[in-house]
């Protein structure tokens, strides 16, 4: 059976490759590495079908080392032996590891000391955040190397380099594609060049010639072919938490329309749990005192949310991210906190004043515990100034208002009050 298009038109030199330009372009670390025959173990990660295998493969060719391909998660280590006598006997080889996060202990160690002797140059490849998802002894004896979704420009020359290429492409039938299926192809994928190419594939081998002997490919077909990609954004994925990010940040800059399509990909994921998890985040951290009772509403759209479920569940989530997006936002409160945790984690505070000791045992008065306290409820306003803070940071400020919203603007005004009551600047 003959192999498919993305797989016969994998490059066999560095110059052949598209995209990744920062990587392998002329002067950049991989090309470096190539002309000067130092290569190391590296690790890409990124996306389906960007190139991390198609470099793997270039590289071999352009140093004419011997290539080859195992899968961290299926192969065994028999397979990984298999590859070491191959680099003792005939010298180095290059190793693309697919999946190199779900690489076991096992396998690890025995990799290991090929990797410090070089007789094994490692490639990596995986779509997981290597810095989360790899072991660390791995990682310190790798470059890491992170690949991106191919632009649309970049996957129409290859494309066109697949149609015109006789020995490994389709040169050797008459086809006429319209810029439309092309264009459609380029951008329909996210990036995704094998699927790209796959689809052309189908095209061309599954259309009969028309009247004048040409098969004719139109965006209908290229769309009937082209197997349509799932959202990226597997519940384990890297790629999904780059979505719970973007949907975060986009309440916190007020765009609703951004909040909403992302609050869908996480939905189409059928992760609920991560929205409403975020959703309580958002409203506390980003919302916070400029508009309280949004976050009193978020908390009910969030309950309402997981007794429904999905699909209804959308629903409530959707109420409460829109009244999100659009509520003033504050996050004084959370760089308050984190603001006395950064003195208190820094050994920046002193000793509990003694009149707020507790005092509620048998010989407390003696040690001077809480015998000049303030009770508040005794004073005219129920407020009496009194030290609350220790005397290394009595002056400390942790809270700075803004105004930001009606109630924080308030909370402003009765904040100074207070502080100028006591004393403070």
């Amino acid at each position: 059976m003959q192999q498919p298009l993305a797989y016969r038109m994998r490059p066999t030199k560095l110059e052949e490759i598209v995209g990744q330009q920062d990587l392998v372009g002329p002067g950049k670390i991989i090309d470096r590495m190539v002309r000067a025959k130092m290569l190391s173990s590296m690790i890409l990660y990124g996306p389906p079908g960007t190139g991390k295998t198609s470099i793997a493969s270039a590289i071999a060719g352009s140093t004419k080392y011997a290539f080859r391909v195992l899968n961290a998660a299926t192969d065994t280590k028999k397979d990984l032996q298999v590859v070491a006598e191959e680099a003792k006997m005939s010298g180095t080889v290059v190793l693309l590891l697919d999946e190199i996060h779900r690489l076991d202990k096992t396998k690890q160690d025995f990799l290991l000391p090929l990797l410090e002797s070089g007789s094994i140059i490692l490639i990596g490849a995986t779509t997981e955040n290597p810095y989360i998802n790899i072991n660390p002894a791995i990682r310190s004896r790798t470059q890491i190397f992170e690949v991106h979704p191919l632009t649309a420009t970049d996957i129409q020359k290859a494309l066109n380099r697949a149609l015109n290429d006789k020995e490994k492409g389709l040169g050797n039938y008459p086809v006429s594609i319209t810029k439309e299926a092309l264009n459609f192809l380029a951008t329909a994928t996210n990036g995704d060049l094998r699927s790209s190419l796959n689809a052309l594939e189908l095209a061309v081998k599954s259309t009969p010639k028309n009247d004048h002997g040409k098969i004719a490919v139109t965006q209908a077909i290229v769309e009937e072919c082209l197997q349509r990609k799932a959202l990226n954004s597997d519940k384990n994925g890297d790629a999904h938490y780059d979505v719970i990010s973007a949907f975060q940040k986009s309440i916190r800059g007020s765009d609703t329309d951004a909040a909403l399509h992302y609050a869908g990909r996480l939905i189409e994921s059928g992760d609920l749990v991560s929205i409403m998890r975020r959703l309580l985040v958002i409203a506390y951290e980003d919302v916070g005192l400029a508009n309280p009772s949004a976050c009193q509403r978020t908390v009910a759209a969030v309950d309402a949310a997981r007794q429904l479920g999905l699909p209804e569940a959308r629903i409530p989530l959707a109420n409460a991210i829109i009244e999100l997006c659009l509520s003033p936002k504050s996050n004084s409160a959370m760089a308050a906190i984190d603001g006395a945790l950064s003195d208190i984690r820094s050994g920046n505070y002193g000793d509990v004043p003694l009149h707020l000791k507790d005092a509620h045992y048998q010989g407390a008065k003696k040690l001077g515990r809480g015998v000049t306290y303030k009770y508040p409820h005794d004073f005219p306003n129920d407020w009496v100034r009194q030290q609350y803070l220790p005397d290394k940071i009595k002056n400390a400020q942790y809270y700075h208002p803004k105004e930001n919203g009606r109630i924080e603007t308030a909370f402003k005004e009765q904040y100074a009050k207070l502080r100028k009551s006591a004393g403070h600047k």
